[in-house]
């Protein structure tokens, strides 16, 4: 199976998706999957398909990656499969599957990733729009703000669902589509450092708001909002009609990116959210790298509070290959009204500082 990705590279092909790969078959009568009698070798061993159903999927996954590693052996390997099992996240990422379209899919779309990410399956994500129906252009834009904080970020429906462009959507759904797009791309660092980190330690990108305090019963039970690494914290909206929303939020001090304002945590407050945007809060202190109007790294730096320090990390972007950068680390501090930024092991900062906050 590995071997047969030859034709595609060559082609041009960049990644690779697995889909269908239960596996499924549109039966006309029967189990919809490989028949029970199927044999596999179970690393030598034997049985049928009832033992072997949801391993198949992860096998797969191997055989992609090792096969594509063989085939293209100086460029990390991008797979993601719809099935999968304990561990596959060793060789690619996931995503929803056929996720139904409508409101109740979108807020699916969202336990999903915190789930699996909390199952050590750090890279997933939603097929923004839903899979089998025609999304309202304010379900759509919602959907897409939501995905656009996300790891894997896609537009994807049935052949029958029509189309899943921004453009498809009116003047208003592609505007505020086109300003979600560029701040996910002004977070690439970002996104790379905690791809970096998820690597490193398991930590997955989407965390839920409870990741520093799983004590705390209110942030327990919050499952209408998320953590993007340990800095900002995200909450999509995810009811038709809104535009304005309550925001948990963690204990500290969080900064409204959209104003500047300032709140402190634990407590709830009430956010803006218009339909050009949904609200996104950064912690306090935090160094959260981003891409300048040239594309270069520049640091987006949140004012400490008062007599507390912060800090970040960056993981700068090695390219396609194996290479593992060394993480670059900052600290913060608020001394007689003016913000200072270090980096460790260095004398100054190596990057661009934009004090915000």
């Amino acid at each position: 199976w590995g071997g047969l990705y030859a034709e595609r590279l060559v082609q041009g092909f960049s990644g690779v998706w697995h889909d269908m790969n239960e596996p499924v078959s549109f039966a006309a009568f029967g189990d919809p999957t490989l028949p029970r009698s199927a044999r596999h070798s179970l690393e030598g061993r034997g049985g049928d398909h009832r033992e072997a159903h949801n391993v198949y999927g992860l096998a797969m996954a191997r055989a992609g990656y090792e096969g594509l590693c063989a085939l293209r052996p100086d460029e990390r390997p991008f797979l993601f499969s719809r099935s999968g099992w304990a561990g596959m996240q060793r060789y690619g990422g996931t995503w929803s599957g056929d996720v139904a379209t409508g409101w109740p899919g979108l807020r699916a779309s969202l336990a999903l990733v915190l789930g699996l990410g909390l199952c050590g399956v750090p890279y997933s994500g939603p097929d923004i729009g839903g899979f089998t129906g025609s999304p309202s252009p304010e379900l759509y834009v919602r959907w897409f703000q939501l995905g656009a904080y996300l790891p894997l970020f896609r537009t994807h429906a049935a052949i029958s669902a029509g189309r899943r462009e921004p453009w498809e959507f009116g003047a208003q759904a592609l505007e505020c589509a086109g300003a979600a797009l560029r701040e996910r791309m002004r977070l690439l660092p970002y996104f790379v450092t905690l791809a970096h980190l998820a690597r490193r330690t398991g930590a997955p990108y989407v965390r839920p708001v409870w990741w520093r305090s799983p004590e705390d019963r209110a942030l327990r039970d919050c499952e209408d909002e998320f953590l993007l690494g340990d800095s900002l914290l995200v909450a999509p909206v995810l009811e038709r009609g809104a535009d304005q929303r309550a925001v948990r939020l963690p204990w500290g001090r969080w900064y409204d990116t959209a104003t500047g304002r300032a709140y402190e945590g634990p407590g709830q407050v009430l956010l803006d959210a218009p339909l050009s945007r949904v609200p996104v809060l950064a912690r306090a202190g935090s160094v959260i790298p981003v891409a300048g109007a040239g594309g270069a790294v520049e640091l987006d730096v949140w004012t400490p509070a008062p007599g507390r320090c912060g800090g970040g990390v960056l993981v700068p972007d090695a390219g396609p290959g194996w290479a593992s950068p060394e993480a670059v680390r900052f600290t913060t501090r608020l001394r007689g009204g003016a913000v200072t930024v270090e980096q460790e092991g260095a004398a100054e900062v190596r990057y661009p500082v934009r004090v915000r906050g």
